[in-house]
């Protein structure tokens, strides 16, 4: 599960500083604006639930690690990943710790969130805390963007990162949020998330009402409990 392998990082407040027009070219100057408005979308968002599904393929291997699942994001600093296929796992953060859970080796590891959600690239995105145009470059791909609706943009971290080469963010034309994630870590490892019935505001998650109790995860009795502070 490439979440709980950390991709770690970024504190995220929108851009304020006017960028010059004439500094750029119109296509750079489209990008940054698509860049400002994707991070406006999931800065005003006191929440996000969506469902996902996840592919991660290494290079030099035919193996496709695959997941899917529901999320959310909830300010500040609390977040959930139910993965449901092939195997159930929880990946859920209070905002003080974070607790992974694997029902197939009845484990829980539990560590301190702080680490992990600094750096944590799919967190900064959705938790709106980092500011994208500081972080990264913002480039158009070279090449052709299939996915009909959708801004294509790529990024790259400005500071080198221990897990991130690069990134494609597949971003809804309408609502400005990300329909597809493509991360690319230095081994050529690359993970896939795409997202559908995405909700802003949202009042429940799984039919639950999105409360404080949400983001706490009582394992069955037989668990093993790996603390690591």
């Amino acid at each position: 599960m490439y979440f709980l392998y950390p991709l770690l990082r970024y504190a995220l407040t929108l851009l304020t500083v006017l960028i010059p027009v004439n500094t750029f070219s119109a296509q750079e100057v489209d990008s940054l604006e698509i860049a400002m408005k994707l991070q406006a979308t999931y800065e005003n968002a006191s929440n996000i639930v969506a469902r996902f599904s996840q592919t991660t393929t290494m290079k030099f291997s035919s193996r496709i690690r695959q997941g899917s699942g529901k999320m959310i994001f909830l300010k500040p600093g609390r977040m959930r990943w139910d993965y449901l296929t092939p195997d159930y796992q929880v990946l859920i953060s209070d905002g003080k710790t974070i607790s992974m859970y694997f029902e197939k080796s009845s484990q829980m590891i539990i560590s301190n969130a702080k680490d992990y959600l600094q750096s944590d690239v799919t967190y900064s995105f959705f938790a709106g805390t980092g500011d994208i145009l500081k972080d990264f470059d913002i480039n158009s791909p070279g090449f052709g963007n299939n996915q009909p609706g959708t801004y294509l943009l790529e990024l790259s971290p400005k500071l080198p990162h221990p897990q991130v080469s690069s990134m494609y963010v597949w971003i809804n034309k309408d609502t400005f949020l990300i329909e597809h994630l493509q991360i690319i870590d230095h081994f050529d490892t690359v993970t896939n998330l795409y997202f559908t019935e995405i909700t802003i505001d949202a009042q429940y998650y799984d039919k639950r009402k999105i409360g404080e109790d949400l983001f706490y995860f009582s394992p069955p009795a037989d668990t093993e409990i790996i603390e690591q502070f």
